[in-house]
């Protein structure tokens, strides 16, 4: 009979020591747990370990002679109680929430759910009795030795630039990076993607969810995949077809690369709900361990879930454990995998409360405190299902934020709508209404014109309506709403003057975006026109439509945003550390001034005109080696004559511009310059 030893009840999930490896779950309700093991590949379990020691809801146990490569589940019993929020099933096998590598994968089977599926709206409420072993992934006992050698760039956050990018879809398609290794961590790490990058003036690598994720079984169903992975099945163990031919490590190869290039890894990660699915979802990990606990239930009913995040469930972040676990999470991506920060899906639902959300949930300050986390870049998307769900500037100051607003009005300016001037420039200006408060920087603005969630730059101009047939869901699905432009035809054209008009259209935004006080984000593909056909949500699109088309570049595109991201770097009066004020600065300018397109301070009535669509703005210096900028916007649909500002002495010559052969340009104080539809002029002085 093998030996069991008590353990200890932390760490949680599984401890590898020199005689042995130490389990270690939390189950707060559960009446007994079990660990299961398994052959090398899975597929046979060849002992179950009932364990007798349960420390603070944390059941423990140490087994000599196990190490590393050990395959593992868990079976936990208890009350079969849905009604009173317990659903648990000693016939389900359960992955360990604190798994760092998996084995195989989910194979659909109606003995993955805790009960017996026939279609009645109460067949949640009976149990089902088969083994769900087979058709289960496993847990493989890994080491947790540091996989960087590389510190942390600590890119100054008004330097940062973020470049977002699917693991898959950045390189599946990229005719640099060998077949072999494409759609991986390592092809991440190759030097042809990685200066590329440098080219493009990119400082952060956001990437899209790599924690392992659920195929769903309705998109298995129908030929598709999950393939943003917004799905979680596990915090710490990585999606297993992102690993290359090295594993765990290839992760912190890709990630030593780019840090050596000064590129910073930024994760997406979805912490506010899980793969589980509503009361209908299967039992797969943490509905089975303990529901009650991991889940928001409702109140006052708690068979069902809270569902806050419009996916089923909600994590719940009010539950010590299940932060602890969140943490866990990320300090160890921080620590073995070297990542520089973390963008939170739905953010608004971690911290709420029963009444609501909560800036000063336990969440944030565990996080803000933490001597890992704290100084990492943590971006919030601030916007969940629940009531008041749109959070935008409510976050702690530490944190910052995807400004959905900013988005809108820019988009907006740019198809040539009214009254906008006053939002335009306060978005221009890092949204200060926004986000000021509480000491809080410029950089707590994350601004972008496009995401991985909706339509591409090109699409963006190219088309008034979705086109997401291919979805399979009668374009029923993605956003209506896409403040969007086709420039007069709906889709491809040969029409040269459309095409003409597109291609300006995309800088217009691309400048505007690198322009504006706040932080960039650039949407991976857009520096070269990639397109999705129109589709706005490509979530299930593991193919051509969601990949990155590297054959079909456009180099004129790709140079002018590197041009934008060096003209950002070389001149700080384009990433400034405060807010905008217009006060005068130590060389005695004011920060910034706007002006009418005749070159006059705006007015009252300037900026109440619905009509007008004509601004001009005027940044100064931080340091004296550096010079005034002048940005000239005209988004009307017709030519405008602008007046140059006045100077001391010396002019002003155009150093970039959307429009073709205005660069080079040059101005004199007080001349007039007919500044053609649609196009965005920047200025410098010059003795």
């Amino acid at each position: 009979m093998r030996r069991v030893n008590p353990g200890y009840a932390f760490p949680l999930g599984v401890t590898v020591d020199s005689t042995g490896t130490n389990f270690a779950l939390f189950s707060d309700n559960a009446a007994g747990v079990t660990l299961c093991l398994f052959d090398r590949l899975g597929e046979r379990e060849v002992e179950r370990i009932e364990l007798h020691e349960c420390t603070n809801g944390v059941w423990h146990c140490h087994l000599p002679g196990v190490g590393r490569g050990q395959v593992y589940g868990w079976r936990v019993s208890g009350p079969w109680l849905p009604q009173e929020g317990h659903r648990f099933n000693f016939n389900k096998l359960l992955l360990d929430p604190y798994a760092r590598a998996l084995v195989g994968g989910i194979s659909w089977d109606d003995a993955l759910y805790g009960y017996t599926i026939d279609g009645s709206p109460d067949s949640d409420l009976v149990m089902d009795e088969r083994d769900s072993a087979p058709f289960m992934p496993k847990a493989r006992v890994v080491a947790g030795a540091p996989l960087v050698a590389t510190a942390h760039p600590r890119v100054f956050w008004p330097k940062t630039v973020i470049y977002e990018g699917h693991v898959r879809g950045l390189t599946m398609r990229h005719p640099l990076v060998p077949e072999s290794i494409r759609g991986t961590f390592t092809a991440l790490g190759q030097p042809e993607f990685v200066d590329q990058l440098v080219k493009l003036g990119v400082t952060a690598l956001e990437l899209l969810p790599v924690h392992a994720f659920l195929q769903d079984r309705h998109l298995v169903d129908r030929g598709l995949s999950n393939y943003w992975g917004y799905n979680t099945l596990n915090y710490f163990a990585p999606e297993p077809r992102y690993l290359g031919e090295d594993g765990l490590e290839s992760i912190g190869e890709a990630v030593d690369r780019l840090h050596q290039a000064g590129i910073e890894v930024i994760l997406d990660v979805v912490y506010n709900h899980t793969c589980e699915g509503n009361h209908f979802g299967p039992t797969l990990s943490f509905r089975g361990i303990d529901n009650a606990s991991y889940y928001r239930l409702l109140p006052g009913d708690p068979r069902y879930y809270d569902d806050l995040t419009g996916c089923g469930n909600a994590v719940n972040t009010d539950h010590p454990r299940v932060l602890q676990m969140i943490m866990d999470s990320l300090r160890m991506w921080a620590q073995l995998y070297g990542i520089d920060g973390f963008r939170f899906d739905l953010a608004a639902t971690l911290g709420r409360r029963p009444d609501g959300f909560d800036p000063g949930h336990a969440f944030f300050n565990a996080i803000l405190q933490d001597p890992v986390l704290g100084d990492l870049k943590l971006i919030a998307e601030p916007w969940d299902v629940g009531p008041g769900g749109y959070q935008l500037g409510a976050f702690p100051p530490g944190f910052s934020e995807w400004n959905g607003d900013y988005r809108d009005v820019v988009r907006q300016f740019w198809c040539g709508s009214e009254g906008l001037l006053p939002s335009f420039a306060t978005r221009f200006a890092a949204s200060a209404d926004i986000f000021s408060e509480g000491r809080r920087r410029p950089w707590s603005s994350v601004n972008f014109i496009t995401a991985h969630d909706g339509f591409t730059l090109h699409d963006l101009v190219s088309y008034n309506d979705k086109h997401n047939e291919a979805n399979g869901e009668d374009n029923r699905d993605g956003h209506d709403d896409n403040r969007s432009w086709n420039c007069g035809v709906e889709g491809e054209t040969d029409d040269p003057e459309v095409l003409a008009l597109r291609q300006r259209q995309k800088r217009n935004l691309l400048a505007t975006l690198f322009l504006s006080q706040g932080i960039p984000m650039l949407l991976g593909g857009d520096e070269r026109s990639n397109s999705q056909g129109g589709n706005n949500n490509a979530y299930c699109q593991d193919n051509e439509i969601g990949w990155i088309d590297w054959s079909d570049e456009d180099p004129e595109l790709t140079d002018f945003v590197a041009r934008l991201a060096a003209l950002r770097k070389r001149n700080s009066a384009l990433s400034r550390p405060e807010f905008l004020t217009g006060a005068r600065n130590e060389l005695g300018h004011p920060d910034v001034a706007w002006f009418s397109n005749g070159g006059k301070r705006m007015s009252e009535e300037d900026w109440a005109n619905p009509h007008s669509k004509c601004l001009t703005v005027r940044l100064s210096p931080v340091f004296r080696d550096e010079h005034s900028l002048t940005i000239m916007l005209n988004a009307s649909h017709v030519d405008v004559d602008f007046v140059a500002l006045p100077t001391k002495s010396g002019g002003w010559e155009a150093v970039l511009a959307t429009g073709n052969d205005l660069e080079g340009a040059r101005l004199a104080p007080g001349e007039t310059f007919t500044m053609p539809a649609r196009t965005l002029v920047v200025w410098e002085w010059h003795e």
